[in-house]
């Protein structure tokens, strides 16, 4: 069972840009996808970015497609998501999740992080 810790939340200016990052524990990185989803209040947790094992590969909803970037260093369990251009509807609190498929799907990540609040002004 891997262990997520996200960071690099905040407050900010519609316009502006943050990065997110998710440490992991243990040796076993490298062998899962990683996701990063977010929910805001009174709505259900939707998906943001995946990336593949090996990071070469990426998909991401078509809210945030050409605003957002997931990358990943694996030598350092991290898996990071750039925000660019946020708006008022990015604000939630945004999750990182690990899972055995390269997915969009909630339910097939198995592991999650606590979360980190972002929050874009008008």
């Amino acid at each position: 069972q891997v262990q997520l810790v996200e960071s690099g939340g905040g407050l900010v200016q519609a316009g502006g840009s943050l990065r997110l990052s998710c440490t992991t524990s243990g040796r076993t990185f490298s062998s899962y996808a990683m996701g990063w989803f977010r929910q805001a209040p009174g709505k259900e947790r939707e998906f943001v970015a995946a990336i593949t094992r090996s990071g070469t590969s990426t998909y991401y909803a078509d809210s945030v497609k050409g605003r957002c970037a997931i990358s990943r260093e694996n030598a350092k369990n991290t898996v990071y998501l750039q925000m660019n251009s946020l708006k008022p509807e990015d604000t939630a609190v945004y999750y990182c999740a690990a899972g055995l498929i390269f997915s969009s799907r909630s339910t097939d990540f198995s592991s999650w992080g606590q979360g980190t609040q972002v929050t874009v002004s008008s």
